[in-house]
């Protein structure tokens, strides 16, 4: 179903995304995160939607489309480290920066912090060049403005 969306974003050498698949890519990732810990919670359904409309300048109804896809591109998506790699490799540093802030937002949107989440946190956020120090330091914005 996404063989050339896979196609592009595992080539040997990936250029960088156009817009949509690079939307698509980030939005699986979101999604993957709140699966993580077995447990796909409404809440966390909602704050993904909200992140992907605000981060997209989408309405509630493209947001949740695009939340859709990206769960069939979860579900079909090979391993964590390889996805994220990929990602890495065909988003600039400026968009990925601001994908561990969406990630912190989906992790903390059910009010509970999440050994399997945080984890996986840990393992994506130097894949996309972010230091631990610099996610735990956007973590706590997140946390801050969630009170």
């Amino acid at each position: 179903m996404f063989a050339d969306f896979f196609n592009r974003l595992f080539a040997p050498a990936p250029e960088p995304l156009p817009d949509t698949d690079a939307r698509l890519a980030l939005s699986a990732l979101l999604v993957r995160l709140a699966k993580a810990d077995g447990d796909y919670a409404v809440a966390e359904i909602a704050r993904i939607d909200k992140v992907l409309a605000t981060r997209f300048g989408l309405n509630q109804v493209e947001a949740a489309k695009l939340r859709a896809r990206a769960e069939a591109v979860e579900h079909d998506a090979p391993d964590t480290v390889r996805f994220t790699r990929a990602i890495k490799d065909a988003i600039p540093y400026e968009d990925r920066a601001g994908v561990i802030e969406a990630l912190w937002e989906v992790a903390l949107a059910d009010g509970s912090r999440d050994h399997e989440e945080d984890a996986l946190l840990r393992l994506v956020a130097p894949m996309l060049g972010i230091t631990d120090q610099d996610s735990a330091l956007v973590r706590q914005r997140v946390e801050a403005g969630r009170g």
